[in-house]
């Protein structure tokens, strides 16, 4: 009988076929089982799957066949981020309504995933765009309000002058538009936040509880949040009721204090310099500095600018008058928007007082004193001078007992501040979901009442608006009715921010389907945290950090009980061509569907998983493409080539040296895949270890026992499955197997198979290869030593000669060093 010849195509349409036919990937709930939530971030429906995502899937994929091989209840679904700015920019473009172009996009996307071979759970599909999710982002958004967590405020807000919308914070990359790097502006709008500055300290804190979460992101988000411990001290401004408050981690030093620093934006600014003489100068100043982007104003390099603005502060303790000024270097959304300057211990004030000669006033005195001509900043301990009352201390006692004064005063307080800033969510762009609030002239503002959600995105909008939403061009949108009052009143016509949508995906799968309830409480309760959740590390600060915030509300209000999204993090590294990431504009982009097409989708499956391990980039290599495809050939051969002894069947027979190599090469593999997947994730050398059993069958002697090696063939077909599914479920139903191989339990290991009753050594002399011999497994070292110094031929080279050391290897090689 001639073998068949491997033909990716027909093998994966058939089996691509019967999965959809037999709903095999559909998830289970048997109470008997552990449960299990794998998920891949879900992408945004551009129309084309790119290597990265064959990456990601791939990755996830492998873990969900295991882990229902291993007898999970497994859930992995899979649905679209399907708002946001690319549709509705296409739309703008090409006169193609977002909904349309984003749907035609998701049916492209999903045949592309299908044809890959993922075992998604299709009957749980979502999109962020459906008004079937977004009536529930509307019903969370207001869950917010109630709770207090969302306010609207006038404020200066980042703009994004391309893209025509606002940008939260974490949305400002190297001062550019994170889509378009266009530079951001501020301006000052009326918009909605969330008040995710509540959750600052449980954010930080709550990272210490998730050791399955890299280092690399636990620490980009603690830096993100930050936290400094310090005072809050209040100043006094000089001839009038108002007052400015600072905070600062150095108390210690408010004695040095010798001038404050507002920023531009701080809402007393106006106020201070209304009436002014140089009140058109200032003004001037303000518009230079707004115009520059906060990571030119922070910057380490950057020129402080700063300008006087005719007004004074009083110090708390001494009664003295400090000058007030402004500077670049201040910011209205760190700390309080106001600093005190103490430029004899503060690099930042010192170049600034010295810059706009202002008075520096040393008030601690270090060990190794103060030199008679201050060049620099003093920023070491000492102890406290020029400070009345607190001379004499050491300045971190000072510290604590200069707060206690000033809270005695009713002037100061010990407090934390975070850099986290609470999130905009407010965006000026149609191709989102509405926010369910209501303004009415008597009332207020009033959400919609929760009957009435979804709002409706209206269909008939002016998209080349600049400036405002175009909902806001819709009048009948915009016009409604009062639900307090029964009067006139008009909807909000900003959107929602489409990380909002992605910040709670991961919690509708669970009941994707039920228009009743945003999710059923219960059924969460037993699928969440998600066990492994896999995407890029790009979203480590916005999306990951969101996620987190939701959570914990959720948490508060009683809707799960968990307090993390995520158990276990896994942030795959990019696809590059010559090290540089594939992209359309760079024209270095490789399609999925050219590859699956010449090679099939298996290949590629295994190319993105043997290539790199899953946290490093993965260089994109034709030749590696080209070995995965040789590799399977070389399966698919083993197995064609062997069906007589395969269908045979019959009980191993482990009686010669040959047997038992083959039997601990078969467990070896079972041990080495089972823990790189299901404990390491390193599926690069779970492949490896696949192949080397695939080598050490090819090797077995046709002498030896024939039923051992039927039974090696079908263990390398069950360990290749979750990364190969196509052709092993044609191999495994080729070998006559009844059952699907999605429902055939994951192969465990025989730690005795892995002990060998003999070992063999290579024996070197000076680093060469001189002889080979075979010890009792349990020889000891100084058997080994002697045995060796003993055998006729290694005693022939060394004759005459001086033995200056002997190294012993266990297990593997003994190597003379010889004068």
């Amino acid at each position: 009988m001639s073998e068949r010849r491997y033909a990716p195509a027909e093998i994966e349409q058939k089996w691509q076929s019967h999965w959809e036919e037999t709903n095999a990937f559909a998830t289970e709930s048997d109470p008997n089982k552990p449960y299990y939530y794998a998920l891949e971030q879900f992408p945004y429906p551009s129309g084309r799957l790119h290597m990265g995502h064959v990456r990601v899937y791939t990755i996830g994929d492998v873990v969900a066949r295991f882990k229902k091989q291993q007898g999970f209840n497994v859930l992995h679904p899979m649905g679209w981020d399907a708002f946001g700015m690319p549709a509705e920019n296409f739309a703008i473009k090409h006169g193609v309504h977002p909904n349309v172009s984003t749907y035609e996009n998701i049916e492209f996307m999903t045949k592309q995933q299908k044809e890959l071979g993922i075992s998604y759970d299709w009957s749980r599909e979502l999109a962020t765009c459906s008004p079937d999710y977004y009536k529930w982002t509307q019903w969370l958004f207001q869950l917010f309000y109630e709770r207090d967590l969302a306010y609207k405020k006038k404020a200066a807000v980042n703009w994004c002058p391309e893209c025509s919308t606002v940008l939260a914070n974490e949305q400002v990359e190297d001062g550019g538009c994170w889509r378009c790097g266009t530079e951001v502006v501020k301006k000052d709008l009326e918009q909605w936040f969330f008040r995710i500055t509540e959750y600052a300290d449980r954010l930080r804190g709550d990272l210490d509880n998730l050791p399955g979460w890299p280092d690399k992101v636990k620490t980009m988000q603690r830096n993100w949040i930050g936290k400094s411990t310090g005072a809050d001290i209040t100043f006094k401004i000089d001839g009038s009721d108002e007052a400015v408050t600072v905070f600062t981690t150095r108390p210690d030093t408010l004695f040095g204090v010798s001038y404050l620093v507002l920023a531009p934006e701080h809402e007393l600014v106006q106020k201070l310099i209304a009436g002014q003489p140089r009140e058109a100068e200032i003004k001037a100043f303000i518009d230079e500095v707004r115009k520059t982007s906060e990571i030119e104003r922070t910057s380490t390099d950057a020129e402080k600018k700063g300008i006087h603005i005719d007004a004074s502060a009083l110090h708390p303790l001494t009664g003295e008058k400090l000058p007030i000024l402004i500077a670049n270097y201040v910011l209205p959304d760190y700390g309080t928007g106001a600093v005190m300057g103490v430029p004899a211990h503060d690099e930042r004030d010192f170049e600034f007082a010295s810059k706009y000669e202002l008075p520096i006033q040393v008030v601690i005195e270090p060990e190794s004193g103060v030199p008679s001509e201050l060049n620099a900043a003093i920023t070491d301990d000492g102890i406290m001078i020029n400070s009345g009352d607190f001379n004499g201390l050491h300045n971190r006692e000072a510290l604590v007992k200069i707060v206690e004064q000033l809270e005695s005063m009713g002037v100061g307080k010990m407090t934390t501040s975070f850099r986290l800033r609470d999130w905009l969510i407010s965006r000026q762009r149609y191709w989102g979901a509405p926010i369910p609030m209501i303004t009415c002239e008597a009332c207020g503002t009033v959400p919609v009442p929760k009957d009435q959600l979804p709002v409706l995105l209206p269909e008939q909008v002016d998209f080349g608006v600049k400036g405002k939403s175009p909902l806001a061009t819709n009048d009948e949108f915009v016009n409604t009715t009062c639900p307090s009052c029964g009067g006139p009143a008009k909807r909000e016509t900003d959107t929602m921010d489409t990380f909002i949508d992605s910040s709670w995906y991961y919690l509708r799968y669970i009941s994707a389907q039920d228009d009743t309830v945003v999710f059923d409480t219960e059924a969460v309760n037993k699928w969440l945290p998600v066990d492994k959740y896999i995407g890029g590390i790009e979203h480590a600060v916005l999306h990951l950090l969101y996620s987190r915030f939701f959570t914990k509300v959720l948490y508060d209000a009683g809707l799960v009980n968990f307090e993390e999204p995520f158990e276990s993090l896994l942030t795959q590294g990019m696809v590059v061509l010559n090290g540089a990431k594939m992209s359309k504009s760079k024209g270095n982009v490789v399609s999925p569907e050219e590859i699956i097409e010449k090679y099939g989708a298996d290949t590629a499956r295994v190319f993105m998983l043997f290539a790199a391990p899953p946290d490093r980039d993965l260089e994109w290599s034709d030749q590696g493409i080209e070995g995965a495809h040789r590799f399977l050939g070389r399966v698919w051969r083993m197995v064609e080539s062997h069906l007589d002894i395969i269908q045979a069947g019959g009980t191993p027979n482990i009686a010669g040296e040959a047997e038992k190599k083959m039997r601990m090469a078969m467990h070896a593999a079972i041990k080495k895949v089972t823990e790189d997947i299901g404990e390491r994730y390193q599926f690069n050398t779970a492949i490896s270890a696949i192949m080397e059993l695939v080598n050490a069958i090819y090797a077995y002697p046709e002498t030896a026992d024939a039923a051992l090696k039927a039974e090696a063939i079908e263990i390398a077909v069950r360990l290749l499955y979750p990364a190969a599914p196509h052709i092993t479920s044609e191999l495994w139903a080729v070998m006559g197997k009844q059952e699907s191989l999605i429902k055939v339990e994951w192969p465990a290991f025989d730690e005795s198979a892995l002990v060998l009753d003999e070992i063999e050594y290579v024996v070197q002399i000076n680093g060469k290869v001189r002889d080979k011999l075979v010890f009792p497994a349990a020889a000891t070292r100084e058997e080994v030593e002697a045995a060796v110094l003993n055998s006729e031929k290694v005693h022939a080279l060394v004759e005459g000669k001086t033995i200056k050391k002997v190294i012993v290897v266990p297990n593997k090689l003994v190597n003379l060093v010889i004068a």
